[in-house]
């Protein structure tokens, strides 16, 4: 495990120089469509402002690839925090002019660094600190709370943790490792994975990882085209990888000599237009008309996914098992969620793993109807997948 700021001791009128996920979308009116990563960070800022601690946020937002570029300021993210926290956030314009702002922090005060993918040596690829060693003036010690940053290689992210000590994270840092870490390895069984998404090959790691692990693993969305190609069935116009069809199979195989129930659709909904108003129908998966392409799961496949889903103790779900952005084909993901929901009520541990799971887990029900809703996209998937996040690598073990 690793250290968290629970795990410091006094740091009143200490500095943090805290990095964090605010990448928030913005309206052409520089104002916050949606706060989930900002409401995310409070319980970490208010901790270190109890404790007296001076702290400085560092964070990124859009990609100005290494250029000051007044788009991507967190000016307005700024001023909307402060509504968040009920008071001023004091708002750094840049790091060249960071040292008098810092000095006349007082305890418990919140500042916001401008964005520091401004610096080209933010995302450099190279082992020069230099970059590091100047922000690390700035602060008494590090605490990574940006999970959604997470598996990148950053100054920011994980090289600064390798030379301001104590480097510790913080404590939305500290409960996504701890609920993926448990689901992962310390499951309670049964334990069903759901895995779905358009693609195959962006799902691989995924895959073989979770097969050493669960009990039962759903495979839905785009990607099931590709299992039903492999078999010989019929897929119409669906989604489908060619270059992924032995893969596929690799992966039943690998399913069969590890015990895992593999549960795929049988049938789905098959629309001839993807905008939904045309002919939707259902039909078995494996004999979708020409002309005609898979966006959903069908009738039978929802409720033999739920039979599975409200059986299980541990549920891992990693991408929606249809088009769910369009209402008319939203039903599938809708019953899986409702499906999870209910587990959840029911004592199981549900997490919701990163990018397009969240979405629809938010659009049909709330965070607080799940276990755990990470709020990392691709750095979740990296940790489904087994792999070392270099910002988690870099923290103080226990």
């Amino acid at each position: 495990m690793k250290k968290s700021i629970k795990d410091l001791g006094d740091i009143r009128g200490k500095r943090a120089l805290v990095r964090v996920d605010i990448n928030v979308p913005l309206d052409e009116n520089k104002n916050v469509t949606d706060d989930t990563r900002i409401q995310a960070i409070v319980p970490t800022v208010n901790f270190l402002k109890e404790k007296g601690a001076k702290i400085i946020l560092m964070a990124h937002l859009g990609r100005p690839k290494g250029e000051k570029n007044p788009e991507f300021t967190l000016e307005p993210v700024a001023k909307y925090m402060a509504k968040v926290f009920g008071e001023e956030i004091v708002f750094i314009p840049s790091v060249e002019e960071a040292a008098p702002y810092v000095e006349k922090l007082q305890n418990g005060q919140i500042a916001l660094l401008e964005n520091i993918r401004y610096y080209k040596a933010e995302e450099a690829k190279d082992d020069d600190m230099t970059f590091a060693n100047e922000l690390a003036k700035f602060g008494d010690f590090y605490v990574n709370d940006a999970f959604g940053a997470a598996h990148r290689n950053h100054t920011s992210t994980a090289k600064l943790a390798k030379i301001l000590k104590p480097a510790v994270s913080g404590l939305l840092m500290e409960k996504e490792i701890r609920c993926l870490s448990q689901a992962l390895d310390n499951p309670t069984r049964p334990f069903t994975a759901i895995v779905g998404g358009a693609k195959v090959s962006s799902k691989i790691g995924v895959l073989e990882n979770l097969l050493d692990k669960v009990d039962n693993m759903i495979i839905g969305g785009g990607m099931a085209y590709t299992f039903v190609k492999a078999n010989g069935g019929k897929i119409g116009n669906s989604i489908c990888e060619d270059d992924q069809l032995e893969v596929a199979k690799a992966i039943e195989k690998k399913a069969q000599e590890k015990g895992v129930k593999l549960v795929m659709a049988t049938d789905v909904l098959a629309a001839d237009d993807f905008s939904g108003n045309g002919t939707n129908k259902f039909v078995k998966i494996n004999e979708i008309p020409d002309g005609f392409e898979g966006v959903d799961a069908g009738e039978e496949s929802r409720k033999a996914f739920a039979d599975v889903i409200k059986s299980s103790k541990t549920i891992l779900m990693n991408g929606p098992v249809g088009a769910f952005e369009n209402p008319k084909f939203a039903e599938g993901t809708k019953a899986v969620l409702a499906a999870v929901v209910e587990a959840t009520k029911n004592g199981a541990t549900s997490v919701i793993g990163g990018g397009d799971s969240v979405s629809a887990a938010k659009k049909f029900f709330k965070a607080e109807d799940f276990t755990h809703v990470s709020t990392g996209g691709g750095a979740s998937l990296e940790f489904i997948e087994g792999k070392v996040l270099p910002g988690v690598a870099a923290l103080d073990d226990k």
